[in-house]
Parts: structure tokens; sequence; C-alpha cells
């Protein structure tokens, strides 16, 4: 299964979101499989640190033909990841955006998947619409839009749904998506009333399960870790357990 985990604005949760459900999945007996598609490198941060020689990266991917499964470094106790590297941020410059570049990382996971199958991709994606990030949606089964709880997300969430309309036609299917509220703190109104207009514009494709406002879940990447290994007991690793868990029941794994 592969899981894209995109919206258009910074600061919503994206890496953190990717990072906790891959070590869910981990725990739960899975094989997860990371990708670090942002130039700004941060989940290849909170594995230790990014490739110094782009070579080592999946940049290396796009520029030098090198397989994804040559890329592939071991992250112990959570599965595998390919690194990103600052490079990446030349992919829009380098290739356009013609039908071949925008289906390249959907040819090499097909590749990927045929030499070692059974694992569960989660696509860590840069915060804006280019060649990374349209890769992924091309590639992805799965669509999962962090939005924290603010205004200025709220209004990236309907940008991004408003992104997937164009695309769509162009890529013959509906991604199936879910909207996950992350940074919400109950003791807001803000955080229900974005939570109340967000489930009146997508209704069943909000999830039940928020992410609480939670120094674990905000400190743990900084210490190079997930949040279970981190803070089992914790609020946060209770809300990551509880959004696998339904996005489970759902398919998504």
């Amino acid at each position: 299964m592969r899981i894209a985990v995109f919206n258009q604005k910074g600061g919503v949760g994206k890496t953190t979101t990717a990072l906790n459900l891959a070590a869910a999945v981990s725990r739960d007996g899975g094989t997860p499989l990371l990708l670090d598609l942002d130039p700004q490198c941060h989940l290849s941060g909170v594995f230790g640190t990014s490739p110094q020689d782009s070579q080592k990266s999946l940049f290396a991917f796009y520029q030098d033909l090198k397989t994804l499964e040559q890329l592939e470094l071991s992250w112990d106790g959570l599965g595998t990841l390919i690194p990103s590297h600052q490079q990446l941020i030349k992919v829009d410059s380098i290739f356009g955006k013609g039908p071949a570049i925008l289906n390249k990382l959907r040819v090499g996971l097909d590749a990927l998947e045929a030499m070692r199958p059974g694992r569960t991709l989660f696509m860590d994606c840069c915060p804006y619409v280019g060649v990374l990030s349209l890769n992924a949606l091309f590639a992805c089964d799965y669509l999962l839009i962090p939005v924290s709880t603010d205004y200025l997300s709220l209004k990236a969430a309907e940008h991004m749904t408003r992104t997937l309309e164009i695309l769509e036609p162009v890529m013959k299917r509906r991604i199936h998506r879910r909207y996950v509220l992350t940074r919400f703190d109950r003791r807001r109104k803000m955080s229900q009333d974005v939570r109340d207009r967000l489930t009146t514009l997508y209704g069943m494709e909000v999830c039940e399960t928020v992410i609480g406002e939670n120094v674990s879940v905000a400190e743990s990447p900084s210490l190079q870790r997930d949040v279970f290994s981190h803070s089992a007991t914790s609020h946060g690793a209770r809300d990551y357990r509880a959004l696998y868990e339904e996005l489970k029941e759902q398919g998504f794994f």
C-alpha cells in the first residue's frame, strides 16, 4: 500500500504523521518503507542525518538513474528509508512536468515492489505542488492530508481539494483521501470550529481521530525517535495508535 502524506502548507504535521504511522505499522508486525520527498530533509534528519552525497539520496533516482532499491537505508526498529537531499529542489527546473517525469516514481515503485512486496509505503511530501509532490500523487493508493487547527491550515485544505479536482481528470481516477486534524487543542474554540468546518466540507473523509497538541509528539523528532519509542504512554502515542487503527479499519493498511 502506498500512502502520500501531503498538504500545500508547512507546519501541519506531515513528517510527524508519516513517521508515527510508520512506527505504528512496524509495531503491528508490518514492514514500513519511508520515502522523503521534501528537499528540507526533515524526515531524513529524524533518521539521524541527511546524506552529504546526493548520490546516496532520492536525487540519484531522478538524476543518475539509480534504482530505489539501491538507495534504501535500514532504520533500526522502524523499517527502511529512502532519504532526501537538498539537491531535490532542482528536480522541477531540470525535468519539467512531462508525462514521463510525472510517472517516474510510480514506475520505480512498481519495480521495487516486484522485488520486495508486502510493505507499506509512506511518502512525506514537500508543501507545494511540483514534480516531487505530483510524483507522489500519481503513485499513491491513498492520500492523507494533515490539517492543523487554525484558519490558514483550513484554507490550505480547501486549496488542496481544488488542486486534486484539477489533477484527477488527468489521472483518470479519484484519489482515496482522508483529512486528519493535528495540533488539536480541546481548550480552544477554534479547534472545534475548524473540525466542524472540515466535517461540513468533507464529511466521512475527515478522520474521527484527532491528534492533540502534545509535548511528546513535538519533541520526539528532535530526539530522533517516533512518539511510541519516546513515550509509549503519552497522549500523543495514544492518538497516533488510534489513528492507525481507524485507517486500518478503512483499508489503508
